[in-house]
């Protein structure tokens, strides 16, 4: 029906025009084309009003996106106006300009007049006709991108650029004035500007992620900092302690590896315990190498006995079959790995006795001074 209107309005521009360069009369015009488009014009709000509660089948939801069906048939309209007056309008321009050029008097001064009436209007048909065709083109690139989201709510800026055979600059240039102009409702582009993400719940995720990952980053940055910091501090003490602080990084390392080939929560829980210690008595020795002497068993024997039982229970533990024998073993690793765990708290609390007594000797003598004083309730 729009379609059949259109062709009727472009008759009745036509006949005006031919109407008025018979007639030499062309005071109504400029204004019966005004008209004429006016109701053009009409008839494709009322059509869009119509078309605008028509459902269109999309693979995700509406929502997510403005429904172009009332924007296509505006720059149709554009498209086939523009057509007809520069289609209808050209050759009496060029009548007029041959007239006004040819002619001289009262004639020449109205062929100039028309010439100017009809070049405002070929401008007019013009401007309408590239708006048309431009709102065309972009219309069919916002198809394109529909159909690239499919059931996903993003894409990648430079796979759908192949597609359109543009440059991603292009695309993303495109895409931001979409979201602008609110044809994407809930349209982003992530921090790259290599995505685009349709829905705030998908760039939220996005986001966070993000925000997760760079957290990531700091923490692996300090921890950086801190080994090469305590590599620093290694390389400052003496060869022999440098070597056993090696050694220990490499007990600690084995043993985290068994813990990482054991899924039992329980049995997992003690070895982690027991790295978490083991760590623990080389980080003290590296602070105070004057302990060196006091771990030399742990180096000798506890250390390799531990790593040996724990490579035999990930074994162990792998077997498809669990007979009486593989199970009676596992128990008595599980409660040796007990007796490990506090024969090393043990060992690491004695490696804090010299500064105990240091403590103790601090406390004993502040209150000594505090009492002095007169500062306690002590007397001496």
């Amino acid at each position: 029906m729009l379609y059949e209107d259109l062709d009727r309005l472009g008759e009745e521009i036509k006949r005006t025009v031919e109407n008025a360069v018979d007639s030499r009369n062309f005071y109504s015009l400029n204004q019966t084309i005004t008209n004429t488009v006016n109701q053009a014009a009409e008839g494709v709000r009322k059509f869009s009003e119509q078309s605008y509660h028509k459902r269109e089948d999309y693979n995700i939801p509406p929502l997510l996106f403005k429904r172009t069906k009332g924007v296509k048939v505006q720059a149709i309209v554009m498209t086939i106006i523009g057509a007809i007056v520069l289609g209808t309008l050209f050759f009496p321009f060029v009548l007029s300009v041959l007239e006004a050029v040819f002619t001289s008097g009262f004639v020449a001064v109205g062929g100039v007049l028309l010439a100017s009436l009809f070049g405002v209007l070929l401008t007019a048909g013009a401007i309408l006709l590239g708006y048309g065709i431009h709102f065309l083109k972009k219309i069919k690139r916002f198809q394109v991108y529909i159909e690239e989201l499919g059931t996903k709510e993003y894409f990648e800026i430079g796979e759908v650029s192949k597609r359109l055979k543009k440059s991603p600059k292009y695309v993303l240039s495109d895409l931001n004035k979409m979201i602008e102009k609110k044809w994407f409702l809930q349209g982003h582009i992530d921090l790259q500007q290599t995505c685009f993400i349709a829905s705030h719940e998908m760039y939220n995720q996005y986001h966070n992620m993000m925000r997760q990952v760079e957290q990531q980053k700091k923490e692996q940055a300090k921890e950086q900092a801190r080994q090469e910091e305590n590599q620093k501090a290694r390389e400052k003490l003496d060869p022999q302690v440098q070597d056993i602080i090696k050694a220990g990084d490499m007990y600690v390392s084995k043993i985290k590896a068994c813990n990482d080939r054991i899924p039992g929560k329980e049995i997992s829980a003690k070895i982690s315990k027991i790295e978490y210690l083991v760590n623990q008595i080389f980080e003290r020795v590296e602070q105070n190498p004057g302990c060196v002497s006091d771990i030399r068993r742990l180096m000798d024997y506890y250390l390799p006995t531990t790593v040996k039982l724990l490579e035999a229970y990930a074994e162990l533990d792998c077997m498809s079959v669990q007979g009486e024998n593989i199970l009676s073993s596992k128990k008595e690793i599980e409660s040796t790995i007990d007796t490990l765990n506090e024969a090393f708290t043990k060992l690491l609390d004695s490696l804090f006795q010299e500064k105990a007594w240091d403590v103790s000797a601090d406390i004993s003598v502040l209150n000594t001074m505090l009492a002095q004083e007169g500062l306690t309730k002590n007397d001496f």
